[in-house]
């Protein structure tokens, strides 16, 4: 079943509640024109004073903006333009599509910030962005068991902030944020390289429906638009854009999250990158972000709290907590944590009589159910 009908009965009509079609369907018609860009398209609203005026515009005042040349201006005046615009509006309008307008009071205010900021968005779902504290995490599609554990450690620690959490839906760290986000029911949005009339990968068509649950799957491609190499790196800057900060989890020498990083430090936006060893290859792209200081290192989310001047906002939830009963282990590693308050692992081992092995896996387990957190120096405590 088609995603759009799968949807189409849960969703408001948008055009009744925000921007005119009118609006939309010249800005759709300008944003088609071959060669116009977003910059162009700002430019010449900016300028005239809305779409609509722009493209009604005389040769002569058009020739009058700035970098706009006679090829452009004889692309404004193609007729073809208002077809698109009428075949996407068909779309927009049988499907009820959410779309908001840079000039829209709903449009996300970090991405608005930034000089390539798409024209129109197109989303599914709910985006309450609205004084609400803003995070992209990016990684490799190819995660390692060390960045799954950090990530997951790190959701029990953000919790308490209700961020929204931005990523890609991709492989790897991407679909691991977005799924955290839901288990621990932050708000999380989608930033697609595609039109929303598919999901890519395919793999991950269940977690976009229970993202528009909590959240939005959004776009600046029309539907109809395949997810091209090219569009990926678009998509990227429109993750970086909408964040007050971007987290690289993990990353190779080379990848879509080290630009995504660049366009985040283009963009005056903090970044942070979680070390790792200096042989592990998945680490390399964060290990050389922190090195040449385009990152701040991330060891927890306290990081983030301090560079960032963040207070909680909700009550810290138990209901991790109470999923698991412990077990022996647990139960007796917990309480000599929980009598010392801060404890190395060996001190650990000799305390309770386990060997090594057994006390650092049974504090990994800890770590995931949100009991205890690790401190630098192999330290534990209770969260």
């Amino acid at each position: 079943m088609c995603l759009f009908q799968i949807i189409n009965n849960s969703m408001h009509n948008y055009f009744s509640e925000r921007m005119e079609p009118d609006m939309i369907y010249y800005l759709l018609a300008l944003q088609s024109v071959e060669g116009i860009g977003c910059r162009g398209a700002r430019k010449l609203i900016d300028h005239f004073g809305s779409a609509k005026a722009a493209l009604e515009a005389g040769e002569k005042l058009l020739l009058e903006v700035g970098g706009i040349g006679p090829k452009l201006v004889q692309n404004l005046k193609s007729g073809e333009i208002y077809r698109k615009a009428d075949l996407e509006m068909e779309t927009i309008e049988k499907y009820r599509l959410k779309v908001t307008s840079f000039f829209d009071r709903e449009y996300p205010e970090h991405l608005r910030h930034c000089e390539d900021a798409p024209v129109l968005l197109f989303y599914k779902g709910k985006m309450d962005l609205a004084k609400r504290h803003i995070i992209s995490i990016v990684g490799t599609r190819k995660m390692t068991s060390y960045g799954a554990t950090f990530t997951k450690r790190l959701f029990t620690e953000l919790e308490k902030y209700d961020p929204v959490i931005i990523s890609g839906l991709a492989y790897g760290v991407d679909i691991l944020a977005h799924r955290l986000a839901l288990e621990y029911e932050l708000e999380t949005i989608g930033v697609l390289a595609h039109g929303l009339d598919r999901v890519y990968p395919r793999a991950h068509y269940k977690t976009a429906l229970q993202m528009m649950e909590r959240g939005a799957l959004l776009t600046e491609f029309w539907t109809g638009t395949s997810p091209e190499r090219e569009n990926f790196v678009k998509r990227n800057r429109i993750i970086a854009g909408m964040s007050e900060t971007t987290l690289v989890i993990e990353s190779s020498e080379k990848g879509g999250s080290l630009i995504t990083a660049d366009l985040a430090s283009s963009y005056h936006r903090e970044v942070f990158a979680v070390p790792g060893r200096s042989t592990d290859p998945f680490s390399a792209g964060c290990n050389h972000l922190i090195k040449t200081h385009r990152a701040s290192m991330l060891t927890d989310a306290r990081d983030l709290a301090y560079m960032l001047n963040w207070e909680p906002i909700r009550e810290y939830s138990n209901r991790k907590k109470e999923i698991y009963s412990l077990n022996a282990k647990e139960k007796a590693l917990f309480e000599i944590i929980q009598k010392h308050g801060k404890i190395q692992a060996d001190h650990l081992s000799q305390k309770s009589g386990l060997p090594i092995k057994d006390v650092l896996s049974t504090l990994l387990r800890l770590e995931l159910y949100g009991r205890i957190r690790e401190l630098p120096g192999k330290h534990f405590e209770v969260s």
